[in-house]
């Protein structure tokens, strides 16, 4: 079973899933909601006896949709993608990116599972995911989405987290106009840098970072290494979709609401967190250039401060937090 393979020839850790275990997943998720369909309408009938002819049907019409379209639909919603049978057989539905689905996603994938599973018993839906190379049914191309599978004993790729300095910098940075796939080719690029050449991985990191300023309406702050500013766009955007997905507090990885990201190991206010240790005159900042977010003198991020030991040019000074603008860009010093 081969991996997700995007477009620009990057394999994703996602494993798509295919026709047996879905097939199950649905037979599992239509015995349950059958099962509480003929209870509903059980007590329909016992409580609309009095009624009309046309009333019941209405009555049961309305129990239809909200049984098997309705109640699927709120399901992968609340559950991120696992109904009942998907979660029995360790399958998931997410978005193109590898993201979680939200309820628009849903829908589309249950009003058109009502034609293709429902109404064709299945037919339509087998014909599409045999048709597919990843085995998507008709719902999942119109909704944009892909059922992959949990259980797959690999270690998946991170994209190594931003340099502390930068950590909230980009709080107020309006990210809704930025398409999946360009937040997919920045994170791939952020996942595999440290393989690519260092001057194709320089260039590769200023073009997708003119692509996300262009799409945000703010210039990305200078000084800044073109990778380490989609580092910290990138955390900022999983910290949003953990307050949607968790309702706040520290999500997944250690993604705090703040924009952050939480130091394994490392106390409240040390160091390592990033923050200032009471006593000390300010928070230690480390080099960028361990994080593979640069080479040289351009990785240090251009005239500033001296280096340490005088070895080449360091960060650029970080304004205090008073000074910053509204945007949470810094201007250049």
């Amino acid at each position: 079973m081969s991996e997700l393979v995007t477009g620009e020839a990057v394999a994703l850790e996602l494993r798509p899933a295919r026709l047996p275990s879905r097939a199950l997943a649905v037979l599992l998720d239509l015995a349950v909601a059958m099962a509480v369909y003929v209870a509903v309408t059980v007590a329909l009938v016992a409580a609309t006896a009095s009624l009309d002819a046309a009333a019941q049907t209405a009555v049961s019409i309305a129990a239809f949709v909200l049984v098997l379209v309705g109640a699927p639909v709120a399901v992968e919603t609340l559950s991120h993608g696992r109904s009942l049978g998907k979660m029995a057989c360790g399958l998931r539905v997410v978005r193109d990116d590898g993201g979680p689905i939200r309820f628009r996603h849903a829908l589309v994938r249950g009003l058109i599972g009502v034609i293709e599973i429902l109404m064709t018993f299945g037919v339509a839906a087998c014909i599409a995911s045999l048709a597919s190379a990843r085995g998507r049914r008709i719902g999942d191309v119109f909704a944009g989405t892909l059922v992959v599978r949990e259980r797959v004993a690999v270690s998946p790729a991170f994209a190594p987290p931003p340099p502390p300095w930068l950590a909230g910098r980009f709080s107020g940075l309006d990210l809704s106009a930025v398409p999946d796939g360009l937040w997919l080719a920045v994170r791939q690029y952020l996942t595999r840098m440290q393989q690519l050449d260092p001057q194709v991985a320089w260039a590769m990191a200023e073009r997708l970072a003119a692509d996300v300023a262009a799409r945000t309406g703010a210039p990305a702050p200078q000084g800044v290494p073109p990778a380490a500013y989609l580092a910290a766009v990138v955390q900022e955007r999983q910290a949003r979709e953990a307050r949607r997905a968790f309702g706040g507090g520290a999500g997944p990885g250690g993604v705090t609401p703040a924009g952050g990201a939480a130091v394994a190991g490392a106390a409240p206010g040390s160091a390592a967190a990033g923050s200032p240790v009471p006593g000390s005159a300010a928070p230690v900042r480390p080099d960028v250039r361990g994080a593979g977010y640069g080479t040289g003198a351009e990785a240090a991020g251009g005239p500033g401060e001296a280096a340490a030991g005088g070895s080449g040019p360091a960060l650029p000074r970080e304004r205090p937090p008073a000074e910053r603008p509204a945007s949470g860009f810094v201007p250049p010093a």
